[in-house]
């Protein structure tokens, strides 16, 4: 990152030694901010009838819950990474985008607890307020290694009943007889129409024994009425109400149709369940809410699983609380169409083809906390094959990665918005992992976004890429991997990573990348730990946190990534030492340790160096290489890029160990800046003397705690150029 893109991003922190006419400058730009009130958006994902306003964006008196990416906290699983906290007598109040009649809030109670919150429009207290309880949240999967416990927020819906205009007040309130304590993430707010009426002609379930709201169990009535319109080749009917499903139905060549999402309510754990089907099911416009408070892999507590067959469509529901929203298996399902579904809170994926799947969509859905992969396709004994996977949005999957291809062939994901993702996965991931049929063909990629999104995995204890490609079973070869227009915006760690993830240095070839944005990486843009062919062309970055490239293969015998293609800019230099790696420098919002080397990997220039002993030496974490100046030729400067603002206490100018390097004398001036062109002397020029000892570094500190300094020597001693072989900036 150069000097110029660093001063968009953070505050300058110029520091220096200077040997012999040698300047040392650190520059970033400004002085350090707090975090943003509101979070950065994106555009891109599903259209939806709801508008979303995030609870830190609007007033409260309530506390605010700062941003964290660390694994396992409230923050780290909100949208935004921020959210607020609520004790009695608090309050969020929402200004209203457009008009609304309804609320769904994105919300969090300590363990534990259940009650309700009070909900306010312009001022009046609805009756009813928001039913609301930490049942489903809090889970843990001790299966999965690396998991802590997670999946911290639930949503709970209201129906006003009145219309609100835009601009209208709506608070949530904390009000005596409340629940005591909870925590708001955002609220939906949406204009829902009225209940749909029953179609000529369909078969009502009421009519063969279903009784909305009486608690009382559904499940035969719906059996006979699916049974009777297959027969006479109608549709079922099931009006506005709650409908009690004890057990799971089966369903083949029949359409379901609901009064509409916000009216129609099936509550059980499985609703369907098909061990066969031909196809032509078709369920519309009803929710599903289930009662699945933890995980359990060895039961299909999934609104549907099993086969749909061929032609099947599922549009227009809304699933919360199952472990998943669809599992597909058992057989085969061609030409499906999964549309317009709103999947929340789900214990694991939201939408799992289970093999077999073949030539079908999964478009504008939208998804939220889900705790598992939000959308995946994974070719498990058969391939996944001629999928689309379009204009879908999802927000915070809490244990794996937003959108996940495991093997098969010719698949595409396009224009899809992937946000906010946590542990134990990233954004986008394209790989042969779990035994699946391994990719071939042509896998496309094109016009999708990912916005925070990436991790730093906890068995690894390294990041996880907004877009990510595993070799773990076998290499990714033979197939031909296309990545158009992607945008990773704000990632926590690095952009794109290139992996196998059993350490066995597994190929990865065949894959190209081009018409790339990345705008803000708290690591590198691109991070390979295996060996291969890539190609990346026209890939623009701004705000990179430590360098460019990060190519270090595991084994360390094999060969570096091949990284081929032209037309990029904005992220140069790759980190050296592969046998650490650097903090990010500008993805998740966290101040640096105390004493932590900021300096290290970062971006850095110099006025002139001799061949062999360039400026990236003297930020590599090696001390056995060093930074040349040209000879003859004072002052010279040693420019570093330290990316943010930060608090500085000691800046130290390092030799190798080697008695071969003579004691010198260096002359020293710093110098502040805070966009790194007006400079302000902080400490008057003074002599520097380092006495190099065999087996030590030569060593200078300078202590100082401005955010920003720039060092100036006017001469060194006997010597016709200038070294460094560590220059190291300490944070306060």
């Amino acid at each position: 990152m150069s000097p110029t893109s660093a001063r968009r991003r953070a505050a300058s922190l110029a520091a220096a030694l200077v040997s012999s006419g040698l300047t040392v400058f650190a520059v970033g730009s400004g002085t350090p901010a707090a975090a943003a009130t509101c979070p950065a958006t994106a555009s891109g994902g599903a259209s939806v009838p709801f508008r979303t306003v995030e609870a830190e964006c609007s007033a409260t008196n309530g506390s605010a819950v700062s941003p964290d990416y660390t694994q396992a906290t409230v923050a780290s699983e909100a949208s935004g990474r921020q959210a607020v906290r609520l004790g009695q007598g608090e309050y969020v109040e929402f200004t209203l985008p457009a008009a609304a009649n309804s609320v769904n809030v994105h919300y969090n109670l300590p363990g534990g607890s259940s009650g309700r919150m009070s909900v306010y429009v312009n001022g009046t207290k609805l009756g009813s307020g928001l039913s609301v309880t930490s049942q489903y949240t809090y889970t843990d999967t001790p299966g999965i290694p690396g998991a802590k416990t997670h999946h911290f927020f639930d949503d709970a819906r209201l129906l006003f009943g009145q219309n609100a205009a835009a601009g209208a007040k709506v608070k949530v309130q904390l009000d005596s007889g409340d629940v005591g304590q909870a925590t708001i993430d955002l609220a939906d707010f949406e204009q829902v129409g009225g209940a749909g009426t029953q179609p000529a002609g369909s078969l009502s379930v009421t009519d063969y024994g279903a009784t909305a709201n009486d608690s009382g169990d559904d499940t035969q009535a719906f059996r006979n009425a699916l049974q009777a319109a297959r027969q006479q080749g109608k549709e079922v009917w099931i009006p506005a109400g709650r409908f009690e499903i004890g057990s799971a139905l089966q369903i083949d060549q029949t359409t379901v149709r609901g009064a509409g999402q916000w009216y129609t309510v099936l509550h059980g754990n499985n609703i369907f369940n098909n061990g066969s089907a031909s196809g032509n099911i078709k369920l519309y416009d009803f929710a599903v809410f289930g009662s699945v408070s933890e995980r359990n892999d060895s039961s299909p507590d999934n609104a549907f699983h099993g086969v749909l067959g061929t032609g099947s469509v599922v549009s227009g529901l809304w699933i919360q609380d199952t472990k998943c929203g669809l599992w597909l298996m058992n057989g085969a399902s061609s030409n499906l169409t999964i549309e317009n579904n709103r999947i929340l809170d789900t214990q694991a994926d939201g939408v799992n083809f289970d093999g077999a799947v073949t030539n079908s969509a999964i478009r504008n859905n939208y998804l939220r906390n889900n705790g598992d992969d939000a959308l995946a396709l994974w070719s498990n004994g058969q391939a996944d094959s001629g999928i689309t996977i379009a204009n879908n949005t999802v927000v915070q999957p809490n244990l794996a990665n937003g959108i996940a291809l495991y093997g098969g062939s010719n698949n595409t994901v396009s224009g899809n918005l992937i946000q906010d993702t946590n542990a134990l996965g990233g954004g986008y991931l394209v790989a042969n992992r779990f035994n699946s049929v391994p990719l071939s063909g042509t896998v496309t990629l094109t016009n999708n976004t990912a916005l925070r999104a990436g991790a730093l995995d906890p068995n690894w204890q390294f990041g996880v890429g907004a877009l990510w490609f595993d070799a773990r079973d076998q290499a990714i070869s033979g197939v031909t991997i296309r990545v158009n227009g992607f945008t990773a915006i704000d990632s926590p760690y690095e952009a794109i990573q290139f992996i196998d993830g059993n350490g066995a240095g597994k190929q990865v070839s065949g894959i190209t990348i081009d018409g790339v944005t990345v705008r803000g990486a708290g690591t590198f843009v691109a991070q390979s730990q295996t060996q291969g062919t890539v190609s990346i062309n026209n890939l623009t970055a701004s705000g990179v946190g430590v360098v460019g490239t990060y190519n270090c293969p595991y084994p360390g015998s094999i060969p570096k990534m091949t990284f081929n293609g032209s037309g990029n800019s904005g992220w140069t230099g790759t980190w050296n030492d592969c046998s650490s790696w650097p903090a990010p420098n500008s993805g998740p919002p966290q101040p640096p340790k105390s004493g932590a080397n900021i300096a290290r990997g970062k971006a850095i220039t110099a006025s002139g160096s001799q061949g062999g002993f360039p400026p990236g030496n003297a930020v590599d974490g090696n001390a056995s290489t060093y930074w040349e100046s040209a000879n003859n030729a004072f002052p010279q400067t040693l420019i570093v890029d330290l990316g943010d603002a930060a608090a500085i206490n000691k800046v130290t100018l390092k030799l190798p160990p080697s008695g071969d390097w003579g004691a010198r004398t260096q002359a020293l001036t710093v110098q502040g800046s805070t966009d790194g062109g007006s400079w302000t002397t902080l400490v008057a020029s003074r002599g520097w003397k380092l006495q190099p000892v065999v087996g030590q570094h030569g060593v200078g500190e300078l202590r100082h705690d401005d955010a920003a300094l720039r060092a100036r020597d006017d001469h060194r001693q006997h010597r016709p150029a200038g070294q460094v072989s560590e220059l190291e900036v300490a944070a306060a």
